[in-house]
């Protein structure tokens, strides 16, 4: 197990099986505080599941996942879980909440202060590009797509969390309005130094976010490195997905 400061999650050797079937196997790789990771490939290639065994939502069958220097099978769950923001495509606000008291949830289930939890929403929201006079008393179902996925992002950095797990949270979005709050998020990550897991089978996605993508095939990673690294890798993998993004650079077709 690494000591490293500069490690926030490290899988060592872990696999995690289901009616003695594995669904990701042998993995073991780090990620770096501030990085922004992407898990990148098919349906059913373990993306997810890896991103679930950062939270515990899966618990290794073999292995262990550190965060934060501890496994994750020492770590109290709602403890754990409130150090890791987590963003869904579903994005999960309450609709009978307004969106203030959506993104000031967690800071209120803390026993964060009234004053305290308005003055992070309306920062969050502001940073998010919700001018909070305008949002702040309206419901989810009176907003657009997009702004209630803005709206999730806000959620989850509400309590500043260390971590964001993101698992496809634009793939519902139209593609103007997804490549517009994939380079908003990527400002954001930047700005804000968070450790981000991304998890897409979209290549374009990859590209736009990653500081470095992992690629899973048949719940294995097969490939991690940079974006630059992945242009060149001979992986068949990485192969066939770079293959993809160049037709839809000459095509202009739906994304892969």
């Amino acid at each position: 197990m690494s000591q490293n400061n500069e490690i926030a999650v490290e899988f060592c050797d872990v696999t995690f099986s289901r009616n003695h079937q594995p669904l990701v196997s042998n993995l073991k790789f780090s990620i770096r505080r501030g990085e922004a990771l992407v898990l990148l490939g098919r349906s059913g290639s373990g993306k997810t599941t890896t991103m679930k065994l950062i939270n515990r939502l899966f618990t290794p069958t073999e292995g262990e996942v550190i965060f934060d220097g501890i496994s994750t099978t020492a770590w109290d769950e709602i403890k754990l879980r409130r150090k890791i923001g987590y963003v869904i495509q579903e994005i999960g606000l309450f609709p009978h909440f307004t969106i203030e008291r959506n993104v000031g949830l967690v800071p209120h289930l803390e026993g964060w202060k009234p004053k305290q939890i308005k003055t992070r929403v309306y920062e969050l929201l502001q940073l998010v590009n919700l001018e909070p006079k305008q949002f702040a008393q309206r419901y989810p179902h009176e907003l657009s797509g997009g702004q209630r996925q803005r709206v999730g992002v806000a959620r989850a950095l509400a309590a500043d969390p260390p971590v964001l797990l993101m698992d496809e949270p634009f793939g519902a979005l139209d593609p103007i309005t997804r490549l517009e709050i994939q380079q908003e998020f990527r400002r954001l990550q930047q700005e804000l130094g968070k450790t981000v897991i991304f998890v897409t089978h979209d290549i374009q996605e990859a590209f736009v976010l990653a500081s470095r993508i992992g690629l899973m095939q048949q719940g294995q990673m097969v490939m991690l490195g940079t974006p630059e690294e992945f242009l060149v890798s001979p992986q068949p993998e990485a192969q066939a997905f770079l293959r993809c993004l160049r037709s839809l650079e000459t095509t202009g077709d739906k994304l892969c």
